[in-house]
C-alpha cells in the first residue's frame, strides 16, 4: 500500500526506519548496509527529508546521525501511516484492547528497528492472559494486515528478567495507562 502512494523504496524505507520509533537514529553508512542499497540514493533522501525539516542531524565523530523531527507538524501523521501500513493499529484495536489482562506491548524483531518485515514480532506483558484466545484474534488480524502475527506473553517478573537478558530492541507500542 505504501508503495503505491510512495514510489521511491528508498523513501519507504526511510520512513518506516525513522517514523514508526522516533527514538531511531541511524547514519549513512549504517543505512547503506541495513538497506542494501547504494549510498547515492539514500544521501539524497536524507538531505530532502533534513531540508524539509522531517529529519534532525547531529555529528558525532566523523559520522551525521539522523532522526525524526517529533516537533515537525507531519511527524504524528507519518507515524500514524507506518503503524497503519504494518497494520499495529488493527492489532491494537482487534486484539490487545480485547485482552483485558495486558499492561504492555512491546514491537521487536525487524519491525522494531524501523525495518519492514512480513512477520509483526510482540512482547504482551500481563497476568493471567490466555493465550489461545490471543491465537485466535491474531490469527483473524493476519488476515486483514496480510502479515503474520508472532507473540509471546510474560508476566511482569519474567519480563524483566527477559529484558536484561535481551539483545532484542523493544519499542512500546501500547500500555493499559
Amino acid at each position: 500500500m505504501l508503495q503505491t502512494l510512495i514510489t521511491s523504496k528508498t523513501r519507504v524505507k526511510l520512513i518506516l526506519k525513522f517514523f514508526l520509533n522516533s527514538k531511531n537514529s541511524s547514519y549513512l553508512r549504517g543505512l547503506e548496509s541495513e538497506f542494501n542499497e547504494g549510498s547515492n540514493a539514500i544521501r539524497m533522501e536524507l538531505n530532502r527529508f533534513e531540508e524539509a525539516g522531517l529529519l534532525e542531524s547531529t555529528i558525532s565523530g566523523n559520522k551525521k546521525y539522523f532522526k525524526a523531527n517529533s516537533k515537525h507538524p507531519l511527524f504524528n501523521d507519518l507515524n500514524s501511516l507506518v503503524r497503519k501500513y504494518l497494520g499495529i493499529d488493527q492489532i491494537i484495536e482487534k486484539v490487545i484492547e480485547k485482552t483485558g489482562n495486558l499492561q504492555e506491548v512491546y514491537l521487536t524483531g525487524r519491525a522494531a528497528e524501523g525495518l519492514d518485515s512480513e512477520i509483526i514480532e510482540l512482547i504482551m506483558v500481563g497476568d493471567s492472559v490466555d493465550n489461545a484466545y490471543i491465537s485466535q484474534l491474531a490469527g483473524k488480524v493476519e488476515t486483514l494486515i496480510n502479515r503474520k502475527i508472532s507473540f509471546a506473553v510474560f508476566d511482569l517478573k519474567d519480563f524483566n528478567k527477559y529484558k536484561i537478558t535481551t539483545s532484542s530492541k523493544l519499542f512500546l507500542v501500547w500500555n493499559k495507562q
